[in-house]
This record gives structure tokens, sequence and C-alpha cells, in this order.
């Protein structure tokens, strides 16, 4: 039965993923965003009851892949096309369909690529995705701050689309958050990261969310990370 668990927590993060798409179809963005945050924890569990129970197989990997396009391939996406949509650039609002098109890239890439074992090379979908799912709760509970003003400008979300995008099929370096233990010399680069975000989110809120993911490639060029 155990090394079931796993796969449950997968399909717990494609349910999720699922849901979240639902609501962006009726336009409650703020509760696909929560869905969102959801499916990113069961994301991280089901990687880490792998390693506890040391059980993992070629279905874990596929199935990880395919609840990872729903839930942060396509439905940043569509929380992308209709804030787009909604604005006066909604011309350019299937800029959109390039996340969850690279997103299955970037996973289909990962799937095969044996340099992504313990570090990435491009930016992860989850990260992706949560740094598109922020907007909604950002111009929601924090419409003032500078970050809501920022992603109110259509030209600006667009031009996000695009970049970030690319970010995750690139070849940039980008450490992983997984620990092999937690001795601080081997980990300091992921000790340094999760610290500051969390000093970030607790003076900005939901308005740290996009910078943080901003912080992690910014550390990642920086710092190097090296294949461990």
């Amino acid at each position: 039965m155990l090394k079931h668990v796993p796969n449950l927590l997968t399909i717990s993060n494609l349910i999720c993923g699922c849901i979240a798409l639902y609501f962006t179809f009726h336009n409650q963005m703020v509760f696909a965003a929560y869905l969102v945050g959801l499916a990113a924890i069961f994301d991280f569990m089901d990687g880490a009851a792998a390693r506890i129970l040391k059980v993992s197989g070629p279905i874990g990997k596929e199935l990880d892949s395919l609840a990872d396009m729903v839930s942060f391939g396509v439905v940043p996406g569509s929380v992308v096309f209709h804030l787009i949509e909604s604005s006066s650039w909604s011309t350019y609002s299937f800029v959109s369909l390039l996340i969850p098109a690279l997103s299955a890239y970037r996973l289909a890439k990962f799937n095969v690529d044996e340099r992504q074992t313990r570090n990435f090379i491009g930016l992860p979908t989850p990260a992706n995705c949560l740094f598109f799912a922020s907007f909604p709760l950002i111009l929601s509970f924090q419409e003032e701050s500078n970050i809501a003003l920022l992603i109110s400008m259509p030209e600006i979300v667009v031009s996000l689309t695009v970049v970030m995008s690319l970010a995750m099929v690139s070849e940039i370096p980008l450490f992983s958050l997984k620990f092999k233990n937690l001795r601080y010399a081997q980990n300091k680069l992921r000790f340094l990261f999760i610290a500051t975000g969390i000093l970030l989110i607790g003076l900005l809120k939901f308005s740290a969310i996009p910078i943080v993911v901003l912080l992690y490639i910014f550390f990642s060029m920086v710092f190097k990370p090296a294949s461990e």
C-alpha cells in the first residue's frame, strides 16, 4: 500500500490543477491561484514521499509530468489568457499559449535529459506557474502595491509571458531545492534562498512571489550550481 502513496499525491496535484482550470473558466482567479499553491505542495510531497519510502519507477515519473502539465502548464496559461483578454491588449491574449506549449517541451526534455538528475537546466514549470498564478492574488489583495501597478499593464504581462516561457526551455543551470542532507556546507545556497524567500514573503506577502522566482534565477546565475 505504501508504494502507492507518491502516485496518490501526484494524482492529488492533478485534481487540484483540474479544479483550478474550472475556476479560471469562471473567472475566479483567486480560487484558481490557491489551488495551484495546493498542487505545488502535493508536487513537492510526492517526490519527498518517493525518496522516504524508497519507491520510484517510470510510471511515477511520467504521471508526475502529466500532472504538472495540467497544474503548472495549462492552468497558468489560462490565467494569463484571461488577464490579457480582459485588457486593452486582448488581441495578444493567445501569446499565453506559450506557457502550456513550452511547459510541455520543458517537461518532456526533463524526462530524457540526464544532466538534470540533481539540478535543473531551464526554469522548472512549477516555479513559472507560481510566478503567474500570483498575479490574481496581488491584483485582488495588494492592488496599490508597485508590483500590482506593473502587472496591471498588459504590455508587461505579455512581455513577461514571452520571457518566462523561454526561460523554461533555456540552457540556464538552476539549483534544485531537494535536500540530500541538512549539512550547511552542502546546502548553503538552498538555505540562503529559503531564508531570503521567507523574509520577502513576510514583508511583501503575495507581491513577494514573483520576486522570489526572479531571485531564484538570479541566485542560480550568480552562484552557478555545480552538478552534485
